[in-house]
């Protein structure tokens, strides 16, 4: 990690400031499994007490840790009676039957590049390319994963860079050139210096 550092702080004077400011890097991981992505889905536009409450009702009611088969076995409606909205039923009901049938092999994805993994993911009702980027960075430990289309990320270049307006994931990808092959060390120092972690 010190290489990583040392390398974002030399490419880009403006992110080595804010990693000076914020300090330690200090991501938390998730296992890269069937649970995670469950979990990232129900996530998903709504505020993060919200959506806990939500997630753990759902993993009560399906059993711990979180299964496709734990999931197909709840009903419809006994999923919206955990606070589920229809369209999430969907999403978290599809992703568990190609898991299910193999379509997804959560196992495969350690062998698998990046672009790969969001071409199967993707594939899924509900799962855009945020959700499986969010889930290379933070489950499967992806270095160089740059979320250009993240409000979080977006705003942070905004003020870091005194920007005017708000920048378009073009901008970031072009100002994120030097940051690679580190680019989800920076996207997180970025975060961070919102204090705002994406809760994945």
């Amino acid at each position: 990690m010190r290489k990583a550092i040392l390398h974002l702080k030399k490419a880009d004077p403006v992110l080595g400031a804010i990693i000076e400011r914020v300090g330690p890097y200090r991501m938390k991981y998730r296992e890269p499994a069937f649970e995670t992505l469950v979990r990232s889905i129900v996530f998903q536009q709504l505020s993060g007490y919200a959506a806990k409450a939500i997630f753990q009702r759902l993993a009560g009611a399906a059993g711990e840790p979180v299964t496709p088969e734990g999931v197909l076995r709840l009903t419809r409606q006994k999923m919206r009676a955990l606070g589920l909205s229809r369209q999430k039923i969907e999403y978290i009901r599809d992703l568990a039957r190609r898991t299910r049938s193999g379509e997804l092999d959560f196992e495969a994805c350690r062998r698998l590049d990046d672009d790969e993994i969001i071409r199967r993911f993707t594939a899924v009702k509900g799962v855009g390319i945020w959700t499986v980027q969010m889930f290379l960075i933070f489950a499967l430990r992806r270095p160089n994963v740059l979320p250009s289309g993240d409000l979080g990320v977006r705003n942070a270049v905004r003020k870091a860079y005194g920007l005017e307006t708000m920048p378009k994931p073009s901008d970031i990808l072009r100002i994120a050139e030097n940051w690679r092959p580190y680019c989800s060390i920076a996207s997180w120092y970025l975060w961070r210096s919102l204090e705002n972690e994406p809760d994945l």
